[in-house]
């Protein structure tokens, strides 16, 4: 269910792009009211909506540089021509598949519940020719009949969060060319944007592929005060479930300690990144002698957890370590990239509500233990996911 409204104005340009969408959705209105006495009934929201998501210079507000990241970031405008805009937003019910041509296109079913899952053995090691039959869905414990699978590598929509507090000083280096191969390493076709945060967060770069603008997003460097991890993440799953134009998300997130700065405790931004087609969110924490550095590791491990990702640690922080901050960013491209998309209707009728526990099962000659890692569970008619390994 939705979490409690976390959003504060940042800056006096905030509170004016607040006013502008408040007064284009009134005009919104109005057309509606007088549509029927329009001499030419044409719909006009769509113009009127993409104007309310411009600032003062005539620029999308979304995409301009050190941009406050809140609950009220604007959507782009669709209909821009600019190459830095996305095609206009995927809908949370619509899963993207290629077609004969290698394009991705839309298909979409209301009534389809849609999985992400990742499969390893007894080894931890990622197991990729599974076909549809090796799987089984559970709803509260009933099966489920399979509609749809895929096993394509397909684009994901990605928030890179980067901790920009004092202690990240000395690791930015090494930790922003992580996440640039990250990136490097991911689906060319993938939508990036990214977040620095501290007891801030702020939205350097919006969605794009392109590196030289990531580079210089993370190159914004400003280490100094706490950390807002909480908010900072649900502002982001909030980025991409209104503004991104792919169906799968994720949050690539990098700190080095327990936040201590924001306003929302760690079990109210797990709710809000569990809702349905929310992120899934892969956490490093590279922890070392701050306070609690047991309940910092602790809180990573649930967000990952729970949102059907994962949490890493290194081991210590010298320089040498750093470098595995690096092979992981690798790891959790690969992981991402080999995904199984697993598609099921509900025996039980979404609109009876409640929580729905997911239970996904891999059998197969040849591997005696499988474990699939992909959300578990999900509440029915309120558009909130609960996510987990199992």
């Amino acid at each position: 269910m939705p979490g409690p409204d976390i959003t504060r104005p940042r800056n006096k340009r905030g509170e004016r792009v607040s006013f502008l969408s408040y007064a284009i959705w009134a005009g919104a209105a109005v057309a509606v009211l007088l549509q029927p006495f329009a001499g030419s009934a044409e719909w006009r929201a769509p113009q009127l909506q993409a104007q309310s998501a411009q600032s003062s210079t005539g620029q999308p507000a979304s995409a301009d540089w050190g941009q406050p990241l809140s609950h009220s970031v604007p959507a782009k405008d669709p209909q821009s021509k600019s190459d830095t805009s996305p095609p206009p937003i995927t809908p949370p019910s619509q899963q993207q598949v290629p077609d004969e041509n290698g394009t991705y296109v839309i298909r979409k079913d209301v009534d389809e519940v849609l999985l992400h899952a990742t499969v390893v053995d007894d080894k931890q090691r990622i197991v990729t020719d599974l076909e549809r039959n090796a799987f089984t869905v559970l709803e509260d414990g009933k099966p489920q009949a399979i509609v749809s699978f895929h096993h394509e590598d397909i684009p994901v929509a990605m928030g890179i969060l980067i901790d920009n507090s004092g202690s990240m000083r000395e690791k930015r280096a090494k930790v922003n060319q992580a996440a640039l191969n990250l990136v490097r390493s991911s689906n060319p076709q993938d939508e990036v944007f990214v977040v620095n945060f501290n007891d801030e967060y702020y939205l350097d770069q919006d969605f794009t592929n392109d590196l030289l603008k990531l580079k210089e997003a993370l190159e914004k460097i400003d280490a100094k005060g706490g950390t807002a991890l909480y908010e900072a993440a649900v502002a982001s799953g909030e980025h991409l479930k209104r503004n991104a134009r792919l169906e799968r998300k994720v949050l690539f997130v990098v700190t080095d300690g327990e936040d201590n700065a924001s306003r929302e405790t760690l079990e109210q931004a797990v709710k809000q990144l569990q809702e349905e087609n929310g992120p899934s969110v892969y956490a490093i924490g590279i922890l070392g002698d701050e306070e609690h550095p047991k309940r910092a590791k602790r809180a990573l491990e649930i967000i990952a957890q729970r949102t059907g990702g994962l949490a890493f640690f290194p081991k210590t922080l010298d320089e040498v370590d750093l470098d595995e901050v690096d092979e992981i960013s690798r790891q959790v491209a690969h992981d991402i990239r080999n995904q199984y998309t697993i598609g099921y209707k509900p025996t039980n009728p979404r609109s009876s509500g409640g929580f729905r526990q997911i239970r996904v099962e891999a059998k197969v000659k040849g591997h005696s233990k499988l474990v699939v890692r992909t959300k578990s569970g999900y509440y029915a008619g309120t558009q909130a996911a609960a996510s987990g390994a199992k």
